[in-house]
């Protein structure tokens, strides 16, 4: 399997940098965000925030948990209310959110990075039943946060290493052991960025200045990619729909010149295909 479907435009809202793409499961309603344009998306409507906001997981039918550069914060859909559940990395003007997304055990993994890319000013972090704990510091570009379908495990990658990473962890969801090189990509050049497993437990990369939605195997070999001529930053995948085939992606104007997005109208859009396999419906996130 190596030539898949091309992305077609979604939704024509254009985001600086589009991230954090969420199928609501209960809703059945696609939502995403614009880091730098403090907006959180879902079609035909947007909401603005004082800080940055990334990526969330869903708590009930009408609330998100949604992380921004200061906390980690209880949205209400219906209102556009948000109250502050933790603070998060509030104390230190450098970082923002970055990547998150809910585990199978009601936790929600989540990273920082430098608000200007600074190296080393970010890490990850694991949000479970009311405690936030750091597990991994001195990153740069947090991505990859995704979950295999029969637990036991969490991918992750720090983007500029080019390597995405496997760990193991335990009955509530938190890492214990070393991480293992999952998929290595610095021969190739492409850089990982927000990643997702399907049904099947195929690893889906969006892989930034690629533009292309990349899939892996089980043992980490690629198996196909999913081209988007037309926006090369692309960020973050999502699987949604009636049959959860259909795969979502947002992407990015950010780094690009005007040239270069000339010559890619559609960047900072969000991008629709049909996948070969089903994807996982997105855990609740348990307060």
């Amino acid at each position: 399997m190596t030539g898949l479907s091309a992305f077609e435009v979604f939704d024509d809202t254009s985001c600086v940098l589009g991230e954090g793409a969420l199928w609501h499961p209960e809703r059945e309603q696609l939502f995403w965000f614009d880091i730098l344009g403090r907006r959180l998306h879902t079609p035909g409507q947007h909401w603005v925030f004082e800080d940055m906001p990334s990526c969330a997981g869903w708590i009930d039918r009408d609330t998100l948990l949604v992380a921004t550069n200061k906390a980690l914060v209880h949205f209400d859909i219906e209102t556009g209310r948000s109250e502050t559940v933790c603070d998060f990395d509030s104390d230190n003007p450098v970082t923002r959110s970055n990547d998150g997304r809910a585990d199978p055990h009601g936790g929600f993994y989540v990273s920082t990075m430098g608000i200007d890319g600074e190296v080393n000013a970010g890490a990850l972090y694991r949000y479970y039943r009311g405690e936030l704990r750091q597990i991994r510091s001195g990153m740069t570009i947090p991505n990859a946060i995704c979950f295999p379908p029969e637990g036991g495990f969490f991918h992750y990658s720090d983007t500029p290493t080019g390597m995405i990473m496997r760990q193991r962890t335990d009955e509530n969801g938190w890492p214990v052991g070393e991480a293992e090189v999952f998929v290595d990509l610095k021969r190739s050049g492409h850089n990982p960025d927000g990643a997702v497993v399907d049904a099947e437990g195929t690893l889906w990369s969006a892989q930034w200045g690629s533009a292309r939605l990349a899939g892996y195997d089980r043992e980490g070999r690629e198996i196909g990619a999913h081209p988007c001529p037309t926006a090369p930053q692309v960020t973050c995948p999502a699987f949604g729909g009636d049959d959860m085939r259909t795969l979502y992606l947002t992407s990015a104007t950010a780094g690009l010149s005007e040239a270069e997005i000339a010559d890619a109208p559609d960047s900072g859009r969000t991008f629709v295909t049909r996948a070969t396999a089903p994807g996982q419906k997105e855990h609740r996130v348990i307060l």
